[in-house]
């Protein structure tokens, strides 16, 4: 989730988080945001300081006296010393100073989202499939394989949830934005291109009737 007034960066922090496969959702002033974070499951929220409605910091002080855990990166041209420390004390688990360079954005959103409500791991591993959560890679066999961002990210959510079966909804809400139509068959687009993509092994990638896919090794038990 991303908390941002300013028209530009609207634009900008979105779409530098989605070429590094990250679903992003965008709001424009604290009110928006908090029917969404009540709603939907977020890996990281970025909030910009001042919005229309006040100072964020004011509204994640009070969400975590209500053990609100989810990683928030505040993103603001407040650069004082005493405004970071502000941050920190109330809240924050990271602080970047606008201007920004869009690749410490990225790094830091990543790093924070590996904590999420569940510490996950920097690599993650099944069967001879190797992804770099860092590197954004990943290996199959120790071979090189070339995803693109949405691939990578459904690749991640089934290797975050070994053989267990995922919805296609589970899917649209982590790997998607929520514009996305959930009648549409993208996610089965992506699972076939996923499978092409991952060829010199067996088939891991097994869909399970009625409810979604999974990430299964041949002769796994379930």
């Amino acid at each position: 989730m991303v908390v941002e007034d300013d028209v530009e960066l609207q634009v900008a922090i979105p779409a530098a988080l989605r070429s590094a496969a990250l679903a992003v959702d965008l709001a424009g002033d604290i009110a928006t945001a908090d029917e969404a974070l009540w709603v939907n499951t977020y890996d990281c929220v970025v909030f910009d300081r001042m919005l229309p409605d006040g100072d964020s910091i004011g509204y994640v002080r009070s969400r975590r006296q209500d053990g609100w855990s989810v990683p928030v990166l505040f993103l603001t041209a407040m650069d004082q010393l005493a405004d970071r420390v502000d941050g920190f004390e109330h809240g924050g688990d990271d602080y970047l100073v606008k201007p920004f360079a869009v690749e410490e954005l990225i790094v830091r959103v990543l790093s924070l989202s590996r904590r999420g409500p569940t510490i996950r791991p920097p690599i993650l591993r099944y069967a001879d499939v190797e992804l770099d959560t860092g590197r954004r890679e990943v290996r199959r066999a120790g071979v090189l394989v070339t995803l693109r961002a949405k691939e990578f990210s459904v690749l991640e959510f089934l290797m975050s949830r070994p053989e267990q079966a995922v919805s296609r909804t589970e899917l649209l809400e982590h790997c998607w934005d929520a514009a996305a139509d959930p009648m549409s068959n993208v996610v089965d687009v992506t699972i076939t291109r996923l499978r092409s993509r991952l060829r010199g092994g067996p088939d891991l990638i097994q869909a399970v009737r009625g409810q979604g896919y999974r990430l299964i090794a041949p002769g796994s038990a379930g």
